[in-house]
Order: structure tokens, then C-alpha cells, then sequence
């Protein structure tokens, strides 16, 4: 668990999301204000540790997928605190550029991740598609194909944030040839307990809000998605050597875009 001491502008005492997921994959980086919103989320849906690792696992299957397509640069938006299996720790030899607004990631990141070979860490923030890879064009070659990974993220944008039209505008922004990743929380799973579960984060730094497929099928307007379209994450490509029987919990959907050259 992090320190008691808490550094200059941050919130402890008010649930982080970033610091909330952190908790359920296992992490120490939260405050006891995370831990306790974190296990009233447990207490509704018991299996969202299972339903995060399954998230987890997926971006690291997707990159897997990616770079043997040939892809050597990352741009994961909105990536959370390190933990193990970080999308630098999967691949090698590419470059991956993290980026977060949330000043305990970045603290954390640059801390952690600073010396790591061919890594970059970057404040930045989901909604700002133009700023955001502006700021990537630093470090990233965008005359090339890119893979833009946003997971786990865009169920804490509003629906007056708009966060199709969010995610067009990164689309056109894309290189030819690059690939997305996406995942969202959808209700269609948990028709039952998603309101509960947002009555939770509304007290925390960013509502929660899912979207069912529907919704979800139209942030991926302009991609062709790659087999086996939007499925739960344990259903997307899933590795034949582990067995996933025993981890409960699929509330996200997700998919892999590609822009045609």
C-alpha cells in the first residue's frame, strides 16, 4: 500500500478509478479512500478482480497479436498505474508511450518506468485527441503505423464528452495502417448491478458509465475489426495453453480495429 504521506495535489481521500483498478489486479499503489469505494464495487459484483484480470490479459494477447503483424509502436491512452504485464513488458524491441492525466500515474510511472528502454511516459489526456498526439509525435514516427490502446478507459467518459465522436477523431488522426484496441464495460452483462455500480463512482475522480454493445459497435465505425469481432474479453483470440475456467467476472467487451492503408 502506498505511504501515508501523501504528495502535493493529490487527492487521497477521495476514490481514484486508476487507483481503485489497481487494487482489484492486486496492486499496492491505493489509498484506504480507494480500497473501501473498491470493495463496495466487490460487494455488487464479486467477480470484477476475475473481469479485470481478463481485461489485463487481453491487451496483452492484443499487442502479442499486433507485433507479430508487424507493429512496433504503442500509444496506450489512459494506462494506469504500472502493474505486472504492462504493455512494455509483453513485447520487445518497440516503442510505447504511456499517457495519463491523473497526476498518481504519471508520479508513479516516471518513477517506476523513467529508465526502461524505448518507453515514454506522457501527461495527456483521452479527451484532446489532437494535443494527445500532437505530444505522441514527439517519440512516436506517426508517418507509420501506430497501435492506439485505450482499455478500460472509456466508461469514465461521459455521454456529453461524447466518446464516439472522441474516438473518430483519433481515428482520423491514425496513420493508414494502424490498429486500435478498445474495451468498455457493458450492462448487457450485469443488467442488474450497473447502476449500483455507478452510484459508487459517482463519488469517486470520474463517473462510471457503460454502454451496451449497440453503443459500443459505433466507436468503431470507419475500422475493419479483426476476427473474432466484439466478444468478451476472454473470447477474443484466447491463448489454448491457460485455462481461464476458473477466473469469474467478463463485464467488458472489446474488439481490435484496423484503418486500411
Amino acid at each position: 500500500m502506498m505511504s501515508d504521506r501523501v504528495p502535493p495535489g493529490i487527492r487521497a481521500s477521495v476514490p481514484n478509478v486508476a487507483r481503485m483498478y489497481d487494487y482489484y489486479l492486486g496492486g499496492k499503489d491505493n489509498f484506504a479512500a480507494d480500497r473501501d469505494a473498491a470493495e463496495k464495487v466487490l460487494a455488487i459484483i464479486p467477480e470484477i478482480r476475475g473481469d479485470a484480470r481478463n481485461s489485463r490479459a487481453f491487451l496483452q494477447r492484443a499487442v502479442r497479436h499486433l507485433t507479430q503483424a508487424g507493429v512496433d509502436q504503442f500509444l496506450d491512452i489512459g494506462s494506469g498505474l504500472p502493474t505486472a504485464g504492462h504493455v512494455h513488458e509483453v513485447i520487445d524491441g518497440a516503442k510505447v508511450v504511456y499517457v495519463d492525466n491523473d497526476p498518481v500515474v504519471l508520479t508513479h510511472s516516471r518513477a517506476l518506468l523513467g529508465r526502461s528502454p524505448g518507453v515514454t511516459v506522457q501527461e495527456g489526456d483521452l479527451r484532446r485527441p489532437e494535443d494527445v498526439m500532437a505530444h505522441a509525435a514527439d517519440v512516436l514516427d506517426l508517418s507509420r503505423p501506430i497501435a492506439l490502446l485505450v482499455v478500460s478507459l472509456l466508461h469514465f467518459v461521459t455521454d456529453g464528452e461524447d466518446p464516439a465522436g472522441i474516438v473518430h477523431r483519433y481515428r482520423d488522426l491514425l496513420p493508414a495502417g494502424s490498429y486500435i484496441v478498445l474495451t468498455h464495460v457493458a450492462p448487457d452483462t450485469m443488467p442488474n448491478k450497473a447502476d449500483d455500480v455507478s452510484a459508487v463512482y459517482r463519488n469517486a475522480t470520474s463517473p462510471f458509465t457503460p454502454r451496451r454493445r449497440a453503443e459500443f459497435e459505433t466507436f468503431l465505425d470507419g475500422f475493419e475489426i479483426l476476427e473474432p469481432g466484439i466478444v468478451n474479453t476472454r473470447e477474443w483470440r484466447p491463448d489454448p495453453t491457460t485455462d481461464t475456467s476458473r477466473i469469474s467476472g467478463d463485464y467488458h467487451l472489446c474488439a481490435v480495429g484496423h484503418k486500411h492503408p
